[in-house]
């Protein structure tokens, strides 16, 4: 479903209104899912090519992607924006099989590559030696890079081929290795296991650079110049990351960035620096604990609130929320009007547990009972967001006026997770957009696929 009515006009350039139902986040609408959209396997066939790709603002930008040609990743069977996130598994061997399907212009031969940071990798085939691995070029010889997936962990593949300028132009993506230990570990460590995984593949594009190279005038093209005005989490700049995955309206872009989770449980978050930017990932709601970098695991993990993203750098995080010393009851009392419920801490952690017969599974038990702290103003004294539920307790929605809301049908608590650095919250200048997404602690019990 197209959740955007967008209004273009032009008056000394281009203006763009992102009207109506900016987000229409619910269950059954969204379906960011537990674990991260990929493909599987040891045996992949890529190609390079060309295509639009569609940015909130009404505008496209040409690209070049890598496409997985056998089958079983973008249904639209279209080259996407990032490359095909390979999910493997720790000992793998793995082959990639590239073809180049690029542009042949006078001053650029259409050739590429891709590098594997992180892996031991053997090549055959290829038309060439190029500076960083063997190249491929249009019309040639494929090219086969073999690894062993050796270490679990969150890497980046992108080319090897001026990569100044096949980078920017799309020619990135993401890999996850799972451990030996299960997929609900992020590492052969228990201190790693998660309940959901998200990836955020950071990146950036110069419209400027990118018309140049679709007229072929690559002799224009002067870094030195570059300046980007679109952020991207997983190809999609905001709000429309925040849409389904593989939707028809988004044919190149089909990954989403959506993270969800309900009280007490653990997220992994996958952070993947996939430009020549440096990117602030600030994450409302609480600290997040740093367990690894580039696929290897600290040996202290580090809590801060903000990660500056760089360039090829992966990190991976656990996130959790609790709702602990929030100084209320999340879940209300009867003295603001809702039901009594129970808290039971079994185990002595300071959390409810419904094995023990709490009400809600990991409520802060020393906020039980406490009420809302302040008095909320009445209706006619409210703006109203999309996300305002009615109520400001978990679970439980209230009373809106007629066309407002409407996006939090399971009156969760949404939290931005967006850059720190206020222009990449933009789309071509227009707020908000770009590097922005929102996490949703949904209420306990809510099924997230």
């Amino acid at each position: 479903m197209n959740i955007f009515n967008r209004t273009i006009r032009a008056s000394g350039g281009l203006a763009v209104s992102v009207t109506a139902a900016l987000l229409l986040l619910c269950a059954g609408s969204v379906q960011a899912g537990a674990r991260i959209d990929g493909i599987s396997g040891t045996s992949f066939s890529f190609t390079t090519g060309t295509g639009e790709i569609s940015t909130p603002d009404g505008g496209s930008v040409h690209f070049w992607g890598y496409q997985d040609t056998t089958g079983n990743a973008n249904p639209f069977n279209v080259p996407q924006y990032p490359g095909p996130t390979l999910i493997l598994n720790q000992g793998d061997t793995v082959t990639i099989r590239l073809t180049s399907g690029l542009p042949v212009f006078p001053d650029n031969d259409g050739c590429t590559s891709i590098v594997f940071p992180g892996h031991a990798v053997t090549t055959s085939g290829g038309d060439r030696d190029g500076l960083l691995t063997r190249e491929t070029c249009p019309g040639g010889l494929a090219v086969d890079y073999t690894f062993t997936a050796a270490q679990p962990g969150t890497y980046t593949y992108y080319s090897g081929t001026q990569p100044e300028l096949q980078i920017e132009m799309g020619l990135v993506g993401a890999i996850i290795v799972r451990p030996g230990m299960g997929e609900n570990y992020a590492y052969n460590d228990a201190t790693t296991q998660f309940d959901h995984e998200y990836l955020f593949l950071m990146t950036q594009m110069d419209p400027v650079v990118h018309q140049l190279v679709e007229q072929g005038r690559f002799s224009e093209v002067d870094l030195t110049h570059y300046w980007p005005v679109y952020w991207f989490f997983n190809g999609r700049a905001g709000p429309d990351d925040l849409a389904d995955a593989f939707v028809s309206w988004l044919p190149h872009q089909p990954y989403n960035c959506t993270p969800r989770m309900t009280p007490g449980q653990k997220l992994l978050m996958r952070l993947i620096g996939g430009d020549q930017g440096q990117h602030p990932f600030h994450y409302h709601g609480n600290n997040a604990d740093i367990i690894a970098r580039d696929g290897r695991m600290l040996n202290h993990s580090r809590s801060q609130f903000t990660t500056l993203s760089v360039p090829g750098e992966t990190v991976d995080q656990i996130f959790q929320w609790t709702g602990e010393k929030l100084g209320w009851d999340i879940y209300g009392t009867p003295a603001d009007g809702m039901p009594a419920h129970d808290c039971i801490d079994a185990d002595g952690d300071g959390f409810g547990d419904v094995s023990a017969g709490s009400t809600f599974d990991h409520e802060y038990c020393a906020d039980h009972g406490k009420a809302l702290p302040v008095v909320l103003p009445e209706q006619q004294n409210l703006a109203f967001g999309g996300w305002w539920s009615g109520s400001p307790f978990m679970g439980s929605g209230g009373a809106l006026p007629p066309g407002e809301g409407g996006l939090n049908p399971n009156a969760g608590y949404f939290f931005m997770w967006h850059s720190h650095a206020e222009k990449e919250l933009t789309n071509f200048d227009i707020f908000p957009g770009g590097m922005m997404s929102m996490m949703v602690v949904e209420p306990p019990g809510t099924p997230i696929p």
